[in-house]
């Protein structure tokens, strides 16, 4: 159900296999059915087993995790908050999920950065209880933001720091190489979250692109012939082969 990973090209081999990516399921069929990393709601894994097909479900841990939190805090009448692209589709597997143990779907709110939940402050400061959830590529820097704003407007705040951990010390390790950097190249795809939060985070560093493969490189030959030092750095879902083609091509520019 959806992309396995957010690379084309691993899709591509993926399909060689015979594994399709598919967006809906067919009325009914047989087979093997995967629910990817990001997760799905409750409602789309009753629909698999419905259906038919045999259930395979390869939800991270860590995504399980903020799942967990999110419909705990529903349960317990919080305003839940999650810090997120609701487009996402981790992001929309969390909120289903909060929703369908809140007691009023409108108790569950999706904020992609600190203007979002400015938008509705007098939601926020009517309820009794606020508790937050953030979707696992999000970064600290933005969790700090709106700790900071949440704790001078809310009765009740109950935050739960749910980014994954190698999210974290990847995000860590780039910012360190960054600051020895003149260019920062980050590899992988545009629709990987923590691959253009690590984009955006080193860009507020120093001179940084993101490019999805090697070719990619020659929109950017003038600012790698003039970097003295470049750093690289890529997403979870960056295959090695990429990066290191990205290191060859280079070398060679």
């Amino acid at each position: 159900m959806g992309e396995l990973i957010h690379n084309s090209r691993v899709i591509s081999e993926l399909e060689k296999l015979g594994i399709k990516t598919i967006d809906a399921l067919p009325e009914r069929g047989e087979g093997i059915c995967i629910i990817r990393s990001h997760g799905e709601s409750n409602d789309v894994f009753e629909e698999v087993q419905n259906k038919g097909y045999e259930l395979v479900d390869l939800t991270c841990f860590d995504v399980k995790k903020v799942q967990n939190k999110a419909m705990e805090l529903a349960q317990n009448d919080y305003f839940v908050i999650i810090l997120g692209r609701k487009e996402h589709p981790e992001v929309k597997a969390i909120c289903a999920n909060a929703q369908m143990c809140a007691s009023d779907k409108n108790n569950v709110f999706v904020a992609k950065n600190i203007d979002a939940l400015k938008e509705i402050e007098p939601i926020i400061k009517k309820a009794k209880k606020v508790g937050v959830v953030l979707q696992t590529t999000q970064t600290k820097e933005y969790l700090f933001e709106v700790v900071d704003y949440l704790s001078t407007i809310c009765k009740i705040l109950k935050v739960e720091n749910t980014i994954c951990p190698s999210t974290s010390l990847r995000q860590a390790e780039a910012k360190k190489l960054a600051k020895i950097s003149d260019l920062m190249v980050v590899v992988g795809s545009k629709k990987s979250a923590n691959t253009t939060h690590l984009a955006e985070i080193l860009s507020q560093i120093t001179k940084t692109i993101h490019i999805q493969h090697q070719d990619e490189l020659e929109n950017y030959r003038n600012d790698v012939s003039l970097a003295k030092n470049i750093g690289v750095t890529a997403g979870a879902s960056t295959p090695d082969s990429i990066i290191q083609e990205v290191i060859n091509k280079l070398n060679t520019i």
